[in-house]
This record gives structure tokens, sequence and C-alpha cells, in this order.
């Protein structure tokens, strides 16, 4: 990160709480959130890197059908992202998990 970049950021920090909004977990870790936020469409891009394999094929190994696997893995990586954020992680979900 360049250091304009970073000057930015900490400047941003002084007067906002940066919330990161993505399943990224080394973007997360390089900028520091409070907290985070991700979506379907971010876990699909995130699942489509290496790093994340391991949570991947868990999550398909241990459940009875892709939606619940799509499921575990949102959890999987949320919790990832709660080990290096402060502050709370938020991940949208099918809304029919709200009646469940």
């Amino acid at each position: 990160m360049g250091s304009n970049m970073t000057n930015k950021l900490e400047q941003l920090k002084q007067y906002s709480d940066v919330v990161a909004d993505t399943g990224d977990i080394e973007a997360i870790k390089r900028y520091q959130p409070l907290d985070a936020t991700t979506n379907p469409s971010l876990l699909y891009k995130a699942a489509q890197m290496e790093q994340y394999a391991p949570l991947v094929q868990d999550a398909l190994a241990t459940t009875p059908s892709i939606d619940a696997a799509c499921d575990k893995l949102g959890v999987a990586i949320g919790c990832e992202i709660l080990k290096i954020v402060p502050g709370r992680v938020s991940t949208e979900v099918d809304a029919r998990l709200s009646f469940d």
C-alpha cells in the first residue's frame, strides 16, 4: 500500500469507522477496518481464491446440498474475518433463513 493511500486511510479513520465490504481476508488484514460486511457476490469471488480452497472443500464435504454448502461457506468466511476485525461482521444470507 502506497504512503499516500496509508495517509488518506489514517485520516479517514480519525473521523469515521472504516468498514470493509469484501470477503478478501488479505485486504481486511492490510486495511484493518473496524467492521466488515459481505454478500453472496463477494463470497463467490472469495471462494475462487486459492487461500479459501480448504473452506470450500470443507463446506462441500460436510453438507448435504450446494445451498447448505454456500451457507456454511458464508459462515466460515465470516468467522475468519472475525479473527481480524475488532467489531462486527455482517453477512447477507438467503432471506428464507430468517424464518428457520
